[in-house]
């Protein structure tokens, strides 16, 4: 094994340990959903209360990035794709996901260092969500 194969650590997975706590996963998620709120492609996938959604996508980042294990204590194996196949995501939606996503990580400073991995963890998330092909 070469030294560099040793060094090969998943950036997003070890984002929680710098951010140090759930404060601002939670920010985050706030301002993710203010803007699906103003949404007319994304809004109607979303139950009117909006408070359980949030608080899903909120434990499901946090464990993502190597923070706890909540999401999946509660439910699971995430199963991303499977949980949004009742959806029709294509293109449209994605790319109105990502617009959205990428609006409210700028909008909280605590995730600015890591930014860029942040973006192309969501990028290839948000093409794997995509069940429709228009």
């Amino acid at each position: 094994m070469s030294d560099q194969s040793l060094n090969l650590v998943d950036p997003v997975a070890v984002i929680y340990k710098h951010i140090g706590s759930n404060e601002p996963y939670f920010a985050l998620v706030e301002e993710f959903y203010k803007g699906v709120q103003q949404d007319f492609l994304l809004r109607p996938m979303y139950p009117e209360d909006l408070e359980e959604p949030k608080r899903k996508l909120a434990l499901f980042l946090i464990q993502r990035t190597g923070g706890e294990t909540t999401y999946s204590d509660e439910r699971g194996h995430p199963r991303m794709r499977a949980r949004h196949m009742p959806f029709k995501i294509g293109m449209a939606e994605r790319d109105a996901w990502m617009r959205i996503m990428t609006t409210a990580l700028d909008a909280v400073p605590q995730f600015h260092p890591h930014r860029e991995s942040l973006l192309e963890f969501f990028d290839g998330f948000s093409l794997f969500m995509i069940n429709q092909h228009q």
